[in-house]
């Protein structure tokens, strides 16, 4: 369907505009946060229909900001993907005990990234 709006929270610029370019591409509009703080206020203000969230970030990191974005009525039926350089098999456990919808490794997969973004949406749709 595409058109739906997408949060990106990353810190790194070139991965920023990698995920932007390929979302924006495919019809999605994209907004952007490089912090998780700055994340969290742009999902209750712009009710994205999915969140990127890397984990490392600056401050507050990614799991932290998924329990806020879940503990918070406004904003805790938005789905949200995983997106780390982390590849280890007890990190990706750890991440999707969290409570994440998925999970994508950096560098990207731009065909599986996107396939898992429209399956997240799909799914996140007949939810709701």
């Amino acid at each position: 369907m595409a058109n739906e709006l997408i949060l990106i929270v990353e810190d790194n610029e070139k991965n920023r505009k990698l995920v932007r370019d390929v979302l924006q591409f495919k019809g999605y509009k994209t907004i952007e946060a490089e912090t998780a703080e700055a994340g969290i206020q742009l999902a209750l203000t712009a009710s994205p229909a999915l969140i990127l969230m890397d984990i490392q970030l600056p401050g507050m990191n990614g799991i932290e900001a998924l329990g806020q974005l879940r503990a918070n009525p406004a904003t805790r039926a938005i789905p949200v993907i995983a997106v780390t350089a982390s590849a280890m098999t007890h990190d990706r456990e750890k991440i999707m005990a969290a409570g994440f919808d998925a999970y994508q490794r950096k560098p990207i997969d731009i065909k599986e990234f996107l396939a898992v973004v429209r399956e997240v949406l799909d799914r996140s749709m007949t939810h709701t």
